[in-house]
């Protein structure tokens, strides 16, 4: 019987008219909320391989509503300005200046663009100069940035096509570029709203082929779509100098990918191929790879890939065929690839998952199988003709394997590490690569030794490292290993291994990151080349530390606890309200679910999703709360999902309450995206907590019917699962006051914007407490600064009224 209200409530919502909103004026948060908000954003940093030279790119702190308001079309999975010809959430750079590594003082740029919107950056082969698009009111243009003399010029009018991503690519001389240029004749795009369709939308299912997909946004829908989209995604090659002379390199075609081979003899052209679809988007589309020479003769056609509509079920479900195909870094032309040995069906039981293959150039013999892989291929780190790493893994049992590979031998894979990639205390870092004679990232390697970086995570806090693996014995030995413990002390980078220097990021709860140089073999020695200040100075007394405590099933969890400044904690005899934001992960063991990343020496930077600008307002506020969700052996997480945030919840009061701090009849708790689902089911299934904040979540799991988040099943294999876990499905709880809000052009797959509406519907329909606050353009992450400041008011409102003011 509840079933069956559950599905007339469903079927009842999904068609009931949107219920009349009201309509308000953007506000602003409190003083104390809008100077936090309201900073400068600090610079972003790259550097040349030598760390000779660093460039420093500005960019505004938000977009404005004005940026989010222009032309879009939504096509294949693409969100583009058809205007400009470039992604409508692009984010760019405004301003760039020069710094040399060894001097304080910063160079601004001769002859940038006035009114700056730069992006895809790209350096130069051989790191003097460097080549980025300007966004202006009809396009894209192309200028180069020289280095020694700080000097940037224009090379071309707005006319590159930069709607599939970065239209430039470098030759390896680093004097001309292979650009993606608009076609002079291109068609004009069709207005979807007045154009005349020429008869139905067909879809058709008739073969009775299992194709299960992700909801996805965006997609194409008709004729018209299809038409636009192939419009905006055809291109032509060009080839360009630095002084702006082009020629045609290859005529219009749908370019999705431009790759030179390491010795700059061939490149690798990969087009999109018709027909296109409706059902999933354009990385799925049919792709033809072929290698040219670089006067652009064609060598051989490599890749054919066909329509992917139709998956093998599972997260370690790939297409047949051959897939992750690159150069290898280490050769001057030679092709790598991997087909799956299982038809790409992670449910045959089978030996070998997937097959390695190289091809070398000019690709007149047939491909070299190098190895095969027991697991899914999950990656290859290049060396040299006789050392590799190869990585493989299952998502199932959460396992990684790392083997050393001898490619020239084609050896057996000689297991390195055989653990489960969850267990962040046992991680053993990042092998370390550095530039070889192709201007490719290979292995470093010396002395028959490879070096990894790590983060360091333990038991006692956190500690990076740097160690040395020696190929011989497979056994590593500990360099270096940061002490700090009133600061993290990240390892970016190995400069010179045989010098001990290395590139250091260095924060602390107060000090904003910044870049350090550091010799590991003379500790003290320690020089700072970027100097950027914390532009949250009023919350720089806010007492902040790392919490830990276990639920009751033993599980060990963490949260980062803020408290105002001033606050007494030793006597605190004022209990304030509590805020707790969080989003739950799942685990196959409970213990790499205990285990904890947090360090309260992380600066402390309050961006707009978080709860702790509120620590200035006078709440506590435990942020990135531990929200495991754990299935071991045959169990799925999701099988007791309901139980365990319960679990999770009250063990996080009950911490904070113990330390004396807290009214725990005045806790809220809120969420991002997943973090909203959690939130919901808390307030539906727990009576914990005063009030909750929703942002940008999905209420209804039948409306995601072939998996969310972690959850492999459908929902007819277990429909118990989807209904129990849909906060929709059981509105009727739901008492609490709480905060939804939503992006209206939300672009994440499962999160339609559709999925608060109705929720709203739901609850104001049974009598609930609810706000909803739908922000304008906003996709799944809001970048608009008058919505996020407006989010803020009405999160401070809500707050101040159901929680701090609370009777």
């Amino acid at each position: 019987m509840k079933k069956i209200k559950q599905t007339l409530l469903a079927l009842l919502l999904a068609t009931a008219p949107m219920i009349a909103q009201e309509n308000i004026t953007y506000q602003k948060p409190s003083k104390e909320i809008l100077q936090l908000a309201d900073y400068d954003r600090a610079p972003t940093v790259s550097m040349n391989t030598n760390k000779e030279w660093m460039v420093l790119s500005y960019r505004n702190t938000y977009k404005s509503l004005d940026e989010l308001n222009q032309d879009e079309l939504r096509l294949g999975g693409l969100r583009i300005n058809p205007i400009t010809n470039i992604s409508s959430t692009a984010s760019f750079i405004n301003n760039i200046k020069i710094k040399k590594t060894n001097d304080k003082t910063e160079t601004n740029v001769k002859g940038l663009p006035a009114n700056a919107l730069i992006s895809n950056v790209t350096w130069a082969p051989n790191e003097t100069k460097l080549a980025f698009t300007n966004t202006t009111a009809t396009g894209n243009e192309l200028w180069i940035l020289d280095l020694p003399t700080a000097t940037a010029k224009k090379l071309t009018d707005a006319v590159l096509n930069a709607n599939l991503g970065n239209p430039i690519t470098w030759y390896k001389n680093s004097n001309e570029m292979l650009i993606k240029v608009i076609p002079a004749n291109r068609k004009a795009l069709i207005d979807a709203a007045k154009a005349i369709p020429t008869g139905p939308i067909v879809s058709t299912a008739e073969e009775g082929v299992v194709s299960q997909n992700r909801t996805y946004q965006d997609l194409l829908k008709n004729k018209t779509d299809e038409t636009n989209f192939e419009t905006i995604v055809t291109s032509e090659l060009y080839t360009i100098d630095l002084n702006g002379n082009k020629k045609l390199f290859k005529k219009a075609d749908l370019y999705s990918g431009e790759t030179f081979s390491p010795d700059g003899n061939y490149i690798l052209l990969t087009t999109i191929q018709k027909p296109f679809s409706y059902l999933v988007p354009l990385s799925r589309f049919p792709m033809k790879t072929i290698a040219y020479t670089t006067e652009g003769k064609e060598v051989k056609l490599v890749n054919d890939v066909p329509l992917s509509e139709v998956m093998p079920k599972g997260f370690m479900a790939v297409r047949e065929g051959k897939r992750s195909m690159s150069w290898r870094g280490d050769k001057p032309a030679t092709l790598f690839f991997v087909e799956a040995l299982d038809g790409g069906d992670p449910a045959k039981s089978v030996e070998k998952r997937d097959a390695l293959y190289t091809w070398e150039a000019p690709f007149k013999n047939q491909p070299e199988l190098l190895t095969k892989t027991t697991q899914r291929f999950g990656g290859i780190a290049w060396g040299d003709d006789e050392t590799a790493i190869v990585y493989d893994q299952w998502y199932d049992t959460r396992n990684i394997k790392t083997y050393l590979f001898n490619p020239s031998k084609k050896s057996e894979l000689v297991t390195i590490w055989d653990r489960n990639y969850q267990d962040i205390y046992s991680d053993p870092g990042d092998f370390q690569t550095k530039k070889n004679d192709f201007g490719r990232y290979t292995l470093q390697k010396e002395n028959n030794k490879l070096y990894l970086i790590g983060e360091g995570h333990t038991k006692e806090g956190q500690f990076p490292f740097i160690d040395e693996l020696d190929l011989a014995t497979l056994k590593t030995n500990r360099l270096y290993q940061s002490n700090l413990t009133d600061r993290i002390e990240s390892i970016s980078e190995i400069i010179d291994i045989k010098k001990g220097d290395v590139l250091v990021n260095i924060q602390s709860k107060n000090d904003y990151p910044n870049y350090y140089f550091r010799n590991i073999k003379s500790k003290k020695d320690l020089k700072q080349i970027t100097f950027n200040k914390n532009p949250f100075e009023s919350i720089k007394d806010v007492h902040k530390e790392v919490i830990k405590y276990k639920r009751k099933d033993g599980v060990e969890l963490s949260g980062t606890l803020y408290l105002p400044a001033g606050y007494d904690r030793k006597n605190h005899k004022q209990k304030l309200p509590l805020l707790i934001w969080a989003y739950p992960a799942e685990y196959k063991d409970k213990n790499s679910a205990g285990q904890s990343s947090a360090n309260p020496n992380e600066f402390t930077f309050p961006y707009y999703g978080s709860f702790v600008y509120w620590a200035a307002k006078g709440y506590a506020v435990l942020d990135d709360a531990a929200f495991p969700i754990i299935g071991e052996g045959t169990q799925e997480p999701n099988d007791t999902f309901i139980e365990q945030l319960a679990m999770n919840a009250e063990a996080a009061i009950d911490a904070v309450d113990k330390l004396g701090y807290i009214d725990r009849t005045r806790v809220g708790v809120g969420g991002h995206s997943y973090g909203a689902f959690m939130t919901a089911n808390l307030l539906a299934h727990t009576k914990l907590f005063a009030c909750g904040i929703a942002r940008s979540g999905a209420y209804n799991r039948t409306l995601t019917p072939f998996g969310f988040q972690s959850e492999q099943r459908n929902y007819w294999e277990v429909p118990n699962v989807y209904n129990t876990m849909s906060p929709f499905m059981n509105a009727e709880k739901m008492k609490t006051p709480m905060l939804l809000v939503h992006g209206e052009a939300d672009n994440n797959p499962g999160t339609f914007t559709l999925q608060t509406e109705r929720y709203f519907q739901a609850l104001k329909g049974l009598g609930a407490p609810v706000r909803m606050v739908i922000l304008p353009k906003e996709s799944h992450s809001y970048v608009a600064k008058e919505n996020i400041l407006h989010l803020l008011w009405e999160q401070e409102q809500f707050l101040d009224k159901h929680l701090k003011n609370k009777k």
